[in-house]
């Protein structure tokens, strides 16, 4: 991570047929754009790489959570079941449509404890999203079976993981549908932008609509605006530049994931170094997308001490637990219930009354978890000056 490291003469020819064209908007002007629907390629070369049935650009990676979730009819009364340390767009979204997060454990994977999945399902769950965080997969065939049972959808949030697999088999490909995001800092980039992945025609259906205003996509002889609409829509549209990136980006994704496991596999060779390390469980080594490298400490003092160490030598990790982004005992802002909405919602409802509230102490699995891993992002272009300082750092932290 992340992609516009090799941007280059691809990415520069992909926008010029956009802009030769003039037409920025993924829709209509048939005459004007010849032939170039730059959206609608990107959607199609993802579903093939992907290997879904369909695939429906948005404009970010929170919009296509949110965009899901409406198409699976998910609402107020719903509770969506995802997992405390993830992004804090995927419980954004929750909220979005009405429904309430209910929050899992994460395991030795950082992604969701599917044991602790089974203890939070209740009457009112509807869908259960977990996330497969920093670009490694969570136990997503144990969470979809538990899923499949239980008759409730499973939403893959797979933000980080484009690229990721497990034998052979993509991320965003084992539940109901799942989610991407291509913003800044993703290992497949388009500035902003997100996609969804589902074999179901009907969802797929109802999602184009949705993200569209409602518009149906018919053609007649109104042309733009003269569509029907099945229901109440939104907009979430990508537009054309952002399809052209990412068709070029689309096609380097492959080698740039094989870089970067190539920069983990020589970290981790150093990180063994360490009195007590482990390594985060990855499901398929040879399918992780490696955009960030995660190691533990046997506690919280040797994980302080460690990175102390890496910090006075210039290759200071991040520790998540401190991490305000991530976390969810570090959302004050959900925590506190707090909202622009006068009236309080969406943790109050109309009646006055509190809708949901959350304890910090809620998860303490994950937080003795997190509290002793480090992490290293791991880009795509890494000078070899960085890597031996990471490694140096690393080095001096044995005896620590």
């Amino acid at each position: 991570m992340p992609g516009f490291e090799l941007f280059g003469d691809e990415e520069k020819k992909q926008v010029l047929d956009v802009l030769d064209t003039g037409v920025l908007f993924r829709y209509e002007f048939g005459d004007q754009r010849q032939g170039i629907y730059k959206v609608k390629e990107f959607e199609e070369k993802f579903a093939a790489y992907t290997g879904s049935g369909y695939a429906q650009a948005v404009s970010s990676g929170s919009a296509a959570l949110k965009v899901a979730l409406k198409a699976l009819g998910i609402g107020p009364g719903d509770e969506v079941i995802t997992q405390g340390f993830t992004f804090v767009a995927t419980w954004e979204a929750i909220f979005e449509v009405g429904a309430l997060p209910v929050f899992t454990e994460v395991d030795s994977t950082l992604n969701m404890d599917p044991e602790d999945l089974k203890k939070k399902i209740s009457p009112k769950t509807r869908c259960i999203i977990p996330v497969h965080m920093l670009g490694s997969a969570a136990r997503i065939d144990d969470i979809a079976k538990i899923g499949a049972r239980a008759g409730i959808p499973v939403l893959e949030d797979a933000a980080q993981a484009a690229g990721c697999r497990i034998n052979g088999k993509h991320l965003g490909t084992f539940g109901t549908c799942g989610t991407f995001s291509f913003d800044s800092v993703k290992t497949l980039t388009t500035g902003e932008g997100g996609m969804i992945i589902t074999d179901d025609q009907t969802l797929w259906q109802d999602m184009s609509e949705y993200h569209d205003h409602g518009h149906d996509h018919i053609a007649n002889p109104g042309g733009r605006g003269g569509e029907g609409r099945r229901f109440v829509g939104f907009n979430y549209r990508m537009m054309e530049l952002q399809g052209a990136i990412g068709i070029a980006q689309l096609a380097k994704l492959d080698s740039m994931v094989n870089a970067q496991q190539a920069h983990k596999v020589r970290i981790k060779e150093t990180a063994r170094l360490i009195p007590g390390v482990t390594f985060r469980t990855q499901m398929d080594d040879s399918g992780d997308s490696a955009s960030f490298f995660a190691f533990m400490l046997q506690d919280r003092e040797q994980r302080i001490r460690v990175n102390k160490v890496l910090k006075e030598n210039g290759a200071e990790a991040i520790c998540f637990a401190e991490n305000t982004w991530h976390y969810f005992p570090q959302w004050e802002h959900l925590l506190g219930g707090l909202s622009l909405t006068k009236g309080g919602w969406p943790f109050i409802d109309p009646a006055n009354k509190k809708r949901v509230v959350f304890d910090p102490q809620s998860l303490p699995q994950s937080t003795a978890l997190l509290e002793r891993t480090l992490i290293y992002p791991i880009s795509i272009k890494m000078a070899e000056e960085k890597m031996q300082s990471i490694e140096n750092a690393l080095k001096k932290a044995v005896s620590v």
